[in-house]
């Protein structure tokens, strides 16, 4: 078969075929188009997932006559001025979406441009153009697109549910809200009720605003305000408290020159920030904006510019890191659990009477005016917890401890949880995931500074495990070593513990290398050295720091308590649960109805 020329209509197909992958692509590059435009007001509308109809409308600079007439041909843009794609300040750049619609669609437009007497319009369907005619519209410009699909039917086996379509949909137009809350969006559509994110002020406040609207007043309360700034390169935006996470990365938004983009090597740099906070298994919430001149990013390496290229990459990974580091370590007492506001949620009341009920109307008034043994409400038995494990009260309190950030230890309660009072309420404190944390930190400033303090062992502990597993501890010996774990092979099926870190004190070895092979074999050799060191930190602080269950004495809780208010992160342990919860005055007033 001879090489030939293919027609414009398949050409246009072709590039369709990567630009326009279903109903939210399409979304995706008008609104686009129109926040290119400065529209400050942008309206989408779809029905049938976006399947059976698109309308997106804008107040943007609008279009000429002639500017329409190119619009619609391959390659015709007003983004690039002299012609350079390093120096690209705009989403949309190369020409292709609409052509690339109208190929696959019918495509309606109508536009004015400020200059014009009256609006334009004109339709391309299944890349057959019409001529552009007067029309009626007040200001920007008017997109609709129906019939997605109808020149390509074999495209529409490939897409989803109208549902899952429209949810896609919903995902793109979130992104671009979030990136640019100087512009007002509606979403509507049959599969859901009309949602609009005003306009909010510029600077971080709007921001905030912004992405509290979109990601919930969950994120909006435990938002922690990040930036850093080197070399040109400015990394700003808001996560999360620790212990507000997800099961999967979804809830990570990232956009670079106002692009949202899902790029691996910020992913990574998000995770590597959290790794001292989080479990395994969880992720962290985070919107972050990546600002920096244009020509150190290529933002024209994807069909759907959803990828870009850094120039500097190890630099942007670096900033990102450091300034997330920064603003978590910041807020380091801070989690989204030890706030009043989740606490207060915990309690339910079991019942309530009517507000003009009168208990000497109840049939369980006593007859003779004493109050008979059943008539103590049964719920009560749920207070009767017994005895405290340790009590605090004959002891004089000195003042200066009321004013502590962690307040003055009261009591111990289940061998497990420490009461402290403060000079305006009282904090429960989880003394395992409190100590697990203070332990951590110790060993990660031991590791920095001058290695791990290590106590040998007068006999050594034998360790039997199988032969698979005491291969994966051996050859990670030397890493263990950097931390004080000595360990030796034992025969094929055993390991000698012949060295400990001086900070754990008396533990169980075979229940910590045990926990230690667990997590080496989730490991790969591209993880950080750093990384794999820190989750062996991790491990052998949860060994080390005190048990539940343990009795303590009022010292021991007053210097954990201390402790706590000296150690970074002590907001949560190294798995991302909060070490305690804190109840105000005010608090406890409204849980009782005082307030």
């Amino acid at each position: 078969m001879p090489v030939r020329q293919l027609p414009e209509t398949i050409v246009n197909r072709i590039a369709a075929g990567e630009v326009v992958e279903r109903p939210a692509s399409v979304v995706k590059e008008l609104v686009e188009n129109a926040i290119d435009a400065g529209a400050s007001r942008i309206d989408i509308f779809s029905d049938g997932g976006g399947r059976r109809k698109i309308v997106i409308a804008d107040d943007g600079s609008g279009m000429t006559a002639a500017d329409l007439a190119l619009a619609v041909d391959r390659h015709a843009t007003s983004k690039l001025d002299d012609e350079d794609l390093l120096a690209i300040r705009t989403l949309g750049f190369r020409g292709e979406a609409l052509p690339s619609i109208g190929a696959v669609a019918r495509l309606s437009i109508t536009t004015r441009h400020a200059s014009e007497p009256h609006a334009w319009a004109m339709r391309v369907e299944g890349g057959d153009k019409t001529p552009i005619a007067p029309a009626a519209l007040s200001q920007g410009t008017r997109v609709e697109v129906a019939d997605l699909f109808f020149a390509t039917p074999a495209r529409l086996k490939f897409l989803k549910t109208d549902r899952t379509e429209a949810e896609a949909i919903r995902e793109v137009v979130r992104r671009l809200a979030m990136a640019r809350p100087d512009v007002a969006f509606t979403l509507a559509g049959e599969e859901r009720a009309p949602v609009t994110w005003a306009a909010a002020l510029p600077g971080a406040p709007g921001q905030l605003i912004r992405l509290g609207d979109i990601l919930g007043a969950d994120f909006r309360a435990n938002a922690i305000e990040v930036r850093a700034e080197r070399e040109g390169v400015v990394v700003e935006g808001f996560a999360a408290a620790p212990s507000l996470t997800r099961a999967n990365a979804l809830g990570q938004y990232l956009f670079v020159n106002g692009r949202p983009v899902r790029d691996k090597l910020i992913l990574g740099a998000v995770r590597a920030a959290y790794s001292d906070y989080l479990p395994r298994d969880r992720h962290p919430v985070v919107a972050l904006f990546v600002t920096l001149d244009s020509r150190e990013v290529d933002a024209n390496v994807h069909p759907a510019k959803t990828e870009v290229r850094f120039r500097n990459a190890g630099l942007v990974r670096a900033l990102i890191v450091h300034a997330l580091k920064e603003g978590l370590a910041r807020e380091g007492r801070r989690t989204a659990a030890n706030s009043a506001g989740s606490v207060i949620s915990t309690f339910r009341p079991a019942s309530m009477p009517p507000a003009n009920w009168d208990w000497r109307t109840s049939p369980s008034y006593p007859v003779g005016g004493s109050a008979a043994p059943s008539f103590a409400e049964r719920a009560q038995a749920a207070f009767d917890v017994g005895a405290p494990s340790a009590d605090i009260r004959p002891q004089e309190v000195t003042p200066d401890l009321l004013d502590r950030p962690l307040g003055a230890a009261r009591t111990q309660i289940h061998e497990t949880y420490i009461v402290s009072q403060t000079r305006d309420g009282l904090i429960v404190i989880d003394q395992h995931a409190a100590h697990e944390r203070i332990v951590y930190e110790r060993l990660k400033a031991s590791l920095e500074a001058n290695g791990v303090q290590r106590q040998i062992l007068l006999i050594p502990d034998i360790v039997e495990m199988d032969e698979a597993t005491v291969e994966r501890l051996v050859a990670r010996g030397e890493e263990l070593a950097k931390f004080g774990l000595v360990i030796e092979s034992f025969g094929p099926g055993a390991v000698a513990v012949r060295e400990t870190p001086s900070l754990l004190g008396k533990t169980d070895a075979g229940g910590l290398l045990r926990d230690l092979a667990e997590h080496m074999a989730e490991w790969d050799e591209a993880l950080p050295l750093e990384r794999r060191l820190m989750h062996v930190a991790a491990t052998m602080a949860c060994h080390g720091s005190v048990r539940a269950g343990r009795v303590l004495k009022p010292e021991e809780m007053n210097a954990l308590l201390r402790e706590m208010e000296a150690t970074p992160n002590s907001g949560q342990c190294n798995h991302g649960r909060p070490t305690y919860v804190e109840l105000t005055l005010t608090d406890i007033e409204k849980l009782f109805g005082r307030r």
